[in-house]
């Protein structure tokens, strides 16, 4: 956690906490619950959904480190033979997808996450492809495939094997390229390393790379972070996502906070300005620089290629998870395996995942139960941290009412604050700039009273 800025450089607290909750999926998997075996039947939670254009999700829960901030589903490193014993229950569980999927399920869309699937060795890497394609049938070829990498297992042999099986985006894990904000962010590496990765990257030839970058580090200013902007961009990378560092209960920088209430406050208001005070920093750099911001975190260079999944969303497509770090999405039901951030937590479940049979796979373990009022929260909350925002045709036609009548206290808060677009017009629901860079305080505002209450009763663990 930074330390408080100085008197001159604190501006008074925001009246609503800009950084609440990093909102990538609803409702978060602390308010997900054991499931029923009786009742979690795959194949009977996929027997009428549609399985034209299916999204595939590998996690991979395996990392050389853990960083500081991370709260991921991984651990660090893997005895002998883990990785081996993890692919093996991969298999038995896509067998085990594939059966309760059918006839006539097809993919439109992959990706490989963790963790870090470049922990894997190349031969490991082909492995993991052929249970896509062989087992499961995606053509990894003829559809986007999205891999994230770390620096350090970016090898020449690695890239080599995602390039040649179609790989469309490799997102690498940077964070900062200044050192001694690397040290302080729990991540040892240096920016010497991370260039040579990139450069072996830009050689396998991704038709887009994505980097990601952190603000808010231990000891960051102004001047430190446009270096590390100014050094990923010049790689050209098509993609760059800018993060806000959060401190998270049981990950190495959470451990070390040991302050009082009243000075937790004192640091967090000071803490919350510098953060906003970079984020606009590096949201104004990459727009002078051609590139188009598409969320609050992630940039697009203005002229960087389609690859095809552009127009894809999980909130309309199925998701397909296999590995015990995903989760899958159907319209009645979002489930996955047990979650935990704990080291010795992570280490029971995965032990516990890769010593299941086939049989064990073919029933959902841990879930959400979706009904109407969750579906229209979703799409709402999804659609509009976009910044292209939300056609209400679009949610008229889905769900036969318009957002303003779903939503109507929560939208007027927004609108009171400054946070929609109203040059947008009455068919087009948009942040407004303002609206994007509080998008970590909007999303949570826009959870149900039921959700709410199964994140306050999760236990961390």
């Amino acid at each position: 956690m930074p330390s408080p800025l100085p008197l001159a450089e604190t501006a008074a607290a925001p009246a609503v906490r800009p950084y609440q909750q990093y909102v990538y999926a609803y409702p978060h998997k602390t308010a997900y619950r054991p499931l029923r075996r009786e009742r979690a039947s795959l194949r009977d939670l996929w027997a009428n959904e549609p399985k034209d254009s299916l999204s595939l999700y590998f996690h991979i829960p395996f990392c050389e480190v853990r960083c500081g901030f991370c709260n991921l589903f991984t651990r660090i490193g893997a005895p002998d033979g883990l990785t081996t014993a993890y692919l093996d229950a991969l298999e038995r569980q896509a067998i085990a997808v594939r059966e309760a999927l059918g006839d006539g399920a097809r993919f439109t869309n992959a990706a490989f996450g963790g963790g870090t699937p470049t922990f894997l060795e190349a031969a490991e890497l082909e492995r993991l492809c052929d249970l896509a394609e062989h087992v499961l049938g995606a053509d990894l070829t003829a559809i986007p495939l999205s891999v994230e990498a770390s620096p350090a297992t970016a090898t020449a042999d690695r890239l080599a094997v995602l390039a040649a099986r179609g790989t469309t985006r490799l997102s690498l894990g940077v964070q900062s390229f200044v050192d001694s904000e690397a040290r302080a962010a729990v991540r040892p590496q240096r920016r010497a390393d991370v260039e040579a990765a990139l450069a072996r990257i830009r050689d396998a030839g991704f038709p887009v790379l994505n980097i990601d970058l952190i603000y808010g580090i231990e000891g960051q200013t102004e001047e430190s972070w446009r270096t590390s902007l100014d050094a990923a961009l010049a790689w050209q990378p098509e993609e760059l996502y800018l993060y806000p560092l959060y401190v998270r209960p049981l990950t190495g920088l959470g451990r070390h906070r040991d302050r009082t209430a009243a000075e937790t406050a004192r640091d967090e208001a000071a803490w919350d300005e510098h953060r906003l005070r970079l984020y606009r920093h590096g949201r104004d750099h990459l727009l002078a620089r051609g590139y188009e911001q598409v969320s609050m975190r992630m940039f697009r260079r203005a002229d960087a290629p389609a690859t095809g999944g552009e127009d894809y969303t999980c909130q309309t497509d199925g998701m397909v998870g296999l590995g015990c770090g995903a989760r899958s999405y159907t319209s009645a039901l979002h489930y996955s395996f047990d979650y935990a951030v704990d080291m010795h937590r992570i280490r029971g479940i995965i032990d516990a995942y890769v010593a299941r049979s086939v049989d064990d796979f073919r029933h959902a373990d841990f879930g959400w139960e979706m009904n109407g009022d969750e579906a229209r929260r979703r799409h709402l909350l999804q659609s509009l941290l976009q910044a292209e925002g939300m056609p209400v045709a679009d949610y008229r036609a889905r769900f036969g009412t318009a957002p303003d009548d779903d939503f109507a206290a929560e939208l007027e808060r927004f609108r009171a604050r400054g946070w929609l677009d109203d040059s947008a017009g009455p068919e087009v629901l948009r942040l407004s700039p303002e609206g994007l860079a509080h998008s970590d305080a909007l999303g949570p505002e826009l959870f149900s009273a039921a959700v709410r209450a199964r994140m306050a009763a999760y236990e961390p663990k």
